[in-house]
């Protein structure tokens, strides 16, 4: 089973920034690590996700300009630096990671999509304030 430890949420003002980091429990180079979000009375919606072996990345459009994903494979682990934050970016903040076994033709459908990922990390509060 595939452990997955998020850290780096906090209280941060409208503007600033976060750095939230995953430590995955086995290999981020054979696998995608994406990052997932739920505020409350929401659904959980994606964020950013990357593949391990080469980098590739996926974001979705509210996001894109200010986030950025990133994995250093040696330590096993993806980061999700945030800038620009706003009070919409509140939430708790879930890594997940599944197999990379994701085709090309795939990737805009299969990587955006929680149901696709077995692993979950036990998520870390993002609280931005006006």
């Amino acid at each position: 089973q595939v452990q997955l430890v998020e850290s780096g949420g906090g209280l941060v003002q409208v503007g600033g920034s976060l750095r939230l980091s995953c430590v995955v429990s086995e290999r981020t180079f054979t696998r995608i690590v994406s990052w997932f979000r739920q505020a409350p009375g929401q659904e959980r919606d994606f964020v950013a996700g990357i593949r391990g072996r080469d980098g590739k990345s996926l974001y979705r459009d509210s996001v894109k300009g200010r986030f950025t994903i990133s994995r250093d494979n040696a330590k096993n682990t993806v980061y999700l630096q945030m800038d620009s934050l706003q009070p919409e970016d509140t939430a708790i903040y879930y890594c997940a990671a599944r197999g990379d076994t994701v085709i090309a033709s795939s990737w805009y459908s299969r990587v955006p999509d929680a149901d696709e990922y077995s692993n979950w990390g036990q998520g870390t509060l993002v609280t931005v304030s006006a």
